[in-house]
């Protein structure tokens, strides 16, 4: 897992690091030391700790025009025991809201696990972005995974795409391709 980096190819256009709004903003990252571990294997050191003891996150770009943020994620997703949800909506998707983040594309290809709770702060998110026309969507998450997360009636809340092919895209193309797959969605419902 060590080897496992966030997505570097956008880095040229956005660091959560260097963001002056994001909930990470003055982080400094490593190249060279290995702290942080999911169970008892060493994550690469780019990752973001969020509070939570089995999954890291890497905001990948934010786009506060637009109102959109890409979130790529790493490890397991435990909302049963480390309660996962309440801890990243606090922490880091409140502070988005507040700044104008409505949508988010929530990137889980490295999601080993999930482990369910409730859904109420799924709901709660969900309640906060969509007066404004907002949405939570979830693409490449592994099926095991993505079982989990419709066996808890989490996909009500969040839109569980498949699409796997997202990193030829641009992150304004990325935000388009999903914006509209949900409204077809929408649409079709």
């Amino acid at each position: 897992m060590h080897s496992i980096e966030p997505y570097y190819n956008w880095r040229h256009l956005y660091s959560s690091e260097e963001d002056k709004l994001s909930p990470f903003y003055g982080r400094e990252h490593s190249e060279f030391e290995f702290t942080q571990t999911v169970y008892n294997y060493y994550i690469h050191p780019q990752w973001d700790d969020f509070g939570s003891s089995t999954l890291y996150l890497k905001v990948l770009y934010a786009d506060y025009e637009i109102g959109f943020a890409v979130i790529e994620f790493i490890g397991e997703w435990n909302d049963a025991i480390e309660n996962d949800i309440m801890t990243l909506k606090r922490d880091v998707i409140d502070k988005m809201i507040a700044v104008g983040i409505t949508k988010f594309i929530l990137i889980a290809e490295n999601v080993l696990n999930f482990h369910s709770s409730d859904d109420c702060y799924y709901e709660e998110w969900v309640e906060d972005i969509q007066d404004a026309g907002g949405w939570v969507a979830m693409i490449g998450m592994p099926e095991h995974s993505r079982h989990d997360f419709i066996r808890a009636r989490i996909h009500h809340y969040v839109h569980l795409l498949e699409m796997n092919d997202w990193r030829p895209y641009t992150p304004a193309n990325l935000f388009m391709k999903v914006d509209n797959l949900i409204l077809k969605r929408l649409n079709n419902s």
